[in-house]
């Protein structure tokens, strides 16, 4: 049964077989909204098929409910719209029923008698909320379309010129090396390459050289067969033979030493693998990415890195920018690390206020990428309330911010600016009394101040004659 409505009306499913319930929603709901009327859970998902809705009201004592069908119409209903309001109306209600039926995805349950007019404001601003988180999410969504590439998020000059560079490599089989401080992304960067190349449904295997030990890192690499060393039990393929096909990304590339990068040049420029203790090689088709936050220029100067090795990884280099060089990304990363790590917690998503949001801006944050997001999910484990304020802000970051000193000079209660710099006068003082073993004439030379002045001032604070 439809109710005439208004082609701006929200449209509602009220599914009931009280018929008290159907002439106090029709007496109370049907001047402001597009209502629906059904008896049973099948109708209301065959209807939320065929047309929007916006809000389901659900009287979850229907012999559907409120047991185990009806959690799982309301579970249903709320997987096919994440903003659908569903408001549930019971005759009595348990704090374990409550708490089943909020897991599920009810909004908020009436329990009776029902009050329509309480019903009738809780879903007008039920739907108001709607809207705006369904605005909000579009504009999110419209923002990361235009501000990031794949899992690499930013919109700043630098961070374009990476993601054109990607666009341009991607598609080929040329090596690429990545360059950037740690912290900077560069994993997410080779990440990025292999997503929009030809072998991004291939394996992807990546190394931390400088995570593997000396005198691991040639077996890792190469693999081995039975009986090759004392504890190869089996045969094992290395990680270079795992990427046949597919991409090996070779992170902090610089920590490789020099007896190791003679025989990955030789992988590179023959393209066949021996494992340690086998006697043929075998063919092996990989694309090669590289990435270091060393200057692999001065350690070949140096001796320490392989002059042909180096120019045969340097084919494209990508140099990744500092966080601190990304200007505008901060903002657009905080939000990025609060919604996920609220998410990931089960927590409702934080905000952060303008003030601390120009503190992080002003930071020269030495972790880049990596310390802000670890920043990020230690203030959404750690504030309490739904806001981060400047003084949730750890002190090593305040102190260095230029922007923000007044947050720590002037507290949010203010203070007596008379008292303050008469404080801030007798320190100095005391300080140049200190600094002379307390000759006046010679602390007024200090302070380049006149005698008579700080004979004056030691006179109005009391200090030593």
């Amino acid at each position: 049964m439809n109710v005439p409505f208004s082609s701006a009306a929200a449209r509602i499913a009220v599914m009931t077989t009280d018929e008290s319930v159907i002439l106090a929603a029709q007496e109370n709901l049907a001047s402001d909204f597009h209502i629906t009327l059904l008896d049973a859970g099948d109708g209301v998902l065959a209807l939320q098929n065929e047309v929007p809705l916006e809000a389901v009201i659900l009287d979850l004592d229907t012999p559907e409910g409120p047991a185990e069908p009806m959690l799982e119409l309301v579970s249903h209903l709320r997987a096919k719209d994440e903003h659908l309001v569903l408001i549930g109306l019971i005759q009595s209600l348990t704090k374990v029923s409550r708490r089943k039926f909020l897991a599920a995805g009810i909004a908020h349950c009436f329990v009776a008698p029902v009050e329509f007019a309480e019903v009738q404001r809780f879903l007008q601003s039920a739907l108001d909320q709607r809207r705006l988180d369904i605005e909000g999410q579009k504009v999110r969504e419209d923002a990361r379309s235009r501000y990031c590439f794949g899992e690499l998020i930013g919109g700043s000059e630098a961070m374009r010129r990476v993601y054109d560079a990607v666009s341009r490599v991607a598609p080929g089989n040329t090596t690429i090396m990545i360059l950037g401080e740690s912290g900077t992304g560069k994993e997410l960067v080779a990440r990025a390459i292999v997503a929009n190349s030809q072998r991004s449904e291939q394996a992807f295997i990546s190394v931390n050289c400088a995570a593997l030990p000396e005198a691991l890192i040639e077996s890792e690499l190469f693999g081995h067969e039975k009986g090759a060393f004392t504890g190869a039990h089996q045969s094992r393929a290395g990680h270079i033979e795992m990427a046949h096909g597919g991409t090996l990304f070779l992170d902090e590339i610089g920590a490789v030493g020099l007896a190791l990068q003679s025989k990955l040049l030789r992988v590179l420029e023959q393209h066949t693998v021996q494992r340690l203790g086998g006697k043929v090689p075998r063919k092996i088709d990989f694309r090669l990415i590289t990435a270091t936050n060393e200057d692999l220029e001065q350690a070949m100067h140096a001796g320490r890195f392989r002059e042909d090795l180096y120019y045969r990884i340097n084919v494209i280099p990508i140099v990744l920018p500092l966080l601190r060089e990304r200007q505008g990304d901060i903002a657009l990363l905080v939000d990025h690390f609060l919604r996920f790590y609220c998410a990931a917690n089960s927590l409702p998503v934080k905000t952060i206020d303008t003030d601390a949001l120009e503190v992080l801006e002003d930071y020269h944050w030495p972790g880049n990428v990596r310390e802000l997001e670890n920043l990020m999910q230690r203030l959404v484990l750690m504030v309490p309330g739904s806001n981060i304020a400047v003084k949730h802000l750890p002190q090593g970051i305040l102190y260095t911010s230029s922007v923000k000193q007044e947050s720590l000079l002037i507290p949010e209660e203010g203070l007596s600016f008379d008292e303050e710099m008469a404080r801030i006068e007798v320190a100095y003082l005391q300080a140049a009394l200190r600094r002379t073993d307390g000759k006046k004439t010679a602390a007024a030379a200090l302070l380049r101040m006149d005698g008579q002045k700080m004979k004056y001032l030691c006179r109005k604070y009391g200090l030593q004659s």
